[in-house]
């Protein structure tokens, strides 16, 4: 992974991790309390909840041990998890936000916006 021009900050993408899991946890509670019509946006807040989490410990490294966790991540066949509603559609959504992240990574560029709709 080619290095960018700006030094990587690792409490910045710290802290956007965290704040996409609160942001997560807070549409998987709003698409529960609307019932079986969001199903599809709760499968899709664990997904983001679950890619976040699974990056934190990575993020306090430099940006080349993030990108190789974010590989390892892409390469797995399965995401383990319970409670969700349709296990096909949280693997798309964890392969497309795996993406998102990666392309981020990549270009050391978007960890600064912490809005909570992106």
């Amino acid at each position: 992974m080619p290095v960018s021009s700006k030094a990587w900050d690792s409490a910045l993408v710290r802290k956007w991790l965290e704040l996409r899991i609160e942001a997560a946890r807070l549409d998987q509670a709003v698409a529960d309390k609307r019932g079986y019509a969001a199903q599809d946006d709760y499968d899709n807040a664990a997904a983001e909840e679950w890619v976040c989490r699974n990056l934190k410990a990575a993020a306090d490294k430099d940006q080349a041990a993030f990108a190789d966790r974010l590989k390892q991540l892409l390469g797995q066949d399965e995401y383990p998890v319970t409670g969700i509603y349709d296990d096909r559609r949280f693997e798309r959504s964890v392969r497309a936000n795996l993406r998102k992240i990666a392309k981020m990574a990549k270009a050391n560029a978007g960890f600064e916006n912490t809005l909570r709709y992106q």
